[in-house]
């Protein structure tokens, strides 16, 4: 009764997302910077808003070029992004939810998994986990709800970010590892097989090229002094984080058709 009725408010909390899907939700993200590797596979990114707003900031940040306040349409194009941002913040305030009850169906992971695949998906979970509280207690104290240093907790919240996505890229590394083992003992195999794998890292190399992306985003957006953070122009982060959300709607695309077929 109680599991059905936490499935029930989710279920509600997660009506967003339709409304969501030409920017991408899913992923954590600040106000201000507005990230975007959405969790392990735990709530599927809708690359459409999130598109929408790092395209807004590509190009507003290519036609102003080195000016450090434009106006007119770079001007706009750059406020439209921030909007957007501030949006897909605001529409991450309902997904603790959700993310706890994908991080409570993984649990440890299914047996049959590679032990380090399950070591660093459960890893990534927890990061991701505390990244929403981190990022709403961040929203409210610029809002002015509870009074705290919002800074410090957008910088929590970046880390928790940022770790997500290194842990993600290991676990990648991971598997395409476990594939090629498994392609060098199995040695011969049926098509259907050989398609499946290669359909496989197909995937996980694109995974890791977004998550890469957002990690570089991330980095830039972690207080000056480490490594590059807050060397990126406008231009830059709107590229890195249209490619990383470009990849997520082509891989959700070939999910959704993957699920089809198994149907």
């Amino acid at each position: 009764m109680a599991a059905s009725a936490f499935s029930g408010l989710v279920a509600a909390l997660e009506t967003h997302r339709g409304r969501d899907r030409a920017v991408s939700e899913g992923e954590p993200g600040a106000a201000g910077p507005s990230p975007g590797s959405a969790p392990h596979r735990a709530l599927p990114p809708s690359p459409q808003v999130r598109a929408l707003c790092y395209g807004c900031q590509l190009a507003g940040g290519a036609l102003a070029g080195p000016q450090a306040s434009p106006s007119g349409l770079p001007g706009s194009l750059l406020a439209v992004s921030a909007e957007l941002s501030a949006c897909r913040t605001a529409l991450r305030l309902f997904d603790d939810l959700a993310m706890l009850r994908y991080s409570c169906g993984y649990g440890l992971g299914p047996k049959d998994e590679d032990g380090l695949v399950r070591a660093l998906s459960v890893l990534c979970n927890v990061a991701n986990q505390l990244y929403y509280p981190c990022e709403h207690v961040a929203w409210a104290a610029d809002a002015g709800i509870i009074r705290t240093r919002a800074q410090k907790w957008w910088t929590l919240s970046m880390g928790l970010w940022a770790l997500s996505l290194l842990l993600g890229i290991l676990r990648s590394l991971r598997v395409l590892c476990q594939l090629r083992k498994l392609r060098q003992h199995k040695g011969t195999s049926s098509p259907q097989s050989q398609k499946e794998a290669k359909a496989q890292v197909k995937a996980e190399v694109l995974s890791i090229l977004a998550q890469v992306a957002d990690l570089s985003n991330a980095i830039h957006w972690l207080p000056p002094g480490f490594l590059w953070a807050g060397r990126f122009p406008p231009w830059l982060v709107g590229l890195l984080g249209t490619v990383s959300s470009l990849i997520g709607g082509a891989n959700n695309k070939r999910d959704e058709c993957f699920k089809v077929g198994l149907e």
